[in-house]
């Protein structure tokens, strides 16, 4: 990713794109009180230097059929290179998982999982732990959201 410096109008059309993807240049520029051209080399700009990473449309879970959501910790006793490998390659390829992080602390990784429901969730851990050895494996299931976001606070 480049490094470039962000002024106050950037930050504006990144605010925007977060809220509604979908704005057109046309839209965008009315906001921000610039013209189309200066405001689409902007957006190309935030584009081509990986800090704007795509643009995409959020889609409800539950209005899909993923009425639950697991949030788990796995905990290893291998660190090595191949497991990790291995294992982040496995997960990874999982549709399943929505977010997966390695984590410092107890717990080595964190995964969030959508599933229909609990059978679905039991087909889920049973591939996962095909995957590669692991020393435990820890379900929560969320029973509210209370905040859901992909917006970052800029």
């Amino acid at each position: 990713m480049e490094n470039i410096e962000l002024d106050a109008l950037d930050l504006k059309i990144l605010r925007l794109l977060q809220e509604d993807a979908s704005l057109s240049i046309a839209e965008i520029s009315e906001r921000i009180g610039l013209s189309q051209t200066p405001c689409w080399k902007r957006l190309r700009r935030l584009e081509t230097s990986g800090i704007l990473k795509k643009r995409v449309a959020l889609v409800d879970p539950k209005s899909v059929g993923l009425r639950l959501t697991v949030l788990l910790t796995v905990r290893t006793i291998h660190h090595d290179a191949e497991w990790l490998s291995t294992f982040a390659e496995g997960v990874a390829a999982l549709p399943d998982v929505v977010g997966f992080w390695r984590l410092s602390g107890e717990r080595d990784y964190l995964l969030k999982v959508l599933v229909r429901d609990m059978e679905d969730y039991d087909r889920f851990y049973k591939r996962l732990i095909r995957i590669a050895p692991l020393a435990d494996v820890s379900s929560s299931f969320v029973m509210e959201e209370i905040k859901s976001t992909t917006a970052i606070p800029i």
